[in-house]
């Protein structure tokens, strides 16, 4: 079971010195009834170098509340992982993944490239849907359940098209 909470960032860059470790991700979307299947590359970035390439194969079910839902994760061969991902459909959500620890959570902050350049939010992973969790001074207002904020949902309605919605200063 995945719980997680979701929240824009404040564009100021202050999260940054809490960072301990990046990724570079691209990962595309199979079409499933009911689902959510990803095919994802994750590569680790070491001074701006990518390493360390894997893959995972993720299904994950349908929300009923927007903060938890059933997640299957598994580490697949990055052969296999290419050719899965020609089977994808829209194109590819890249971004760099930050992990900042704050308190007793990590916090996973995405910093979209490509089609959704500029888009910066951050999710939380919690061990139950009422967990108190302290928060960094860079969070901004909680998105969780907002559609905009689904990684797959980046592909057929991007950043630009809805960026306007947003706090100016998260724009």
């Amino acid at each position: 079971m995945e719980i997680e909470r979701k929240f824009l960032v404040k564009r100021d860059g202050s999260f940054r010195k809490m960072v301990t470790s990046s990724s570079r991700i691209a990962q595309g979307y199979m079409d499933v009834n009911g689902a959510t299947v990803r095919i994802r590359l994750r590569s680790q970035l070491v001074d701006g170098k990518e390493q360390d390439g894997k893959a995972y194969l993720t299904i994950k079910g349908p929300s009923k509340n927007g903060i938890s839902r059933y997640e299957f994760e598994r580490e697949i061969p990055l052969d296999d992982a290419h050719e899965m991902l020609k089977l994808c459909r829209g194109g590819m959500v890249e971004k760099v993944r930050h992990l900042a620890p704050y308190g007793s959570h990590t916090y996973e902050i995405d910093e979209f490239m490509g089609k959704n350049e500029g888009l910066l939010f951050c999710e939380v992973e919690l061990e139950r849907e009422d967990e108190a969790f302290e928060k960094p001074t860079w969070l901004g207002p909680e998105v969780t359940g907002n559609r905009h904020f689904y990684n797959k949902g980046l592909l057929s309605d991007p950043y630009p098209n809805w960026r306007h919605e947003l706090p100016e200063e998260f724009q």
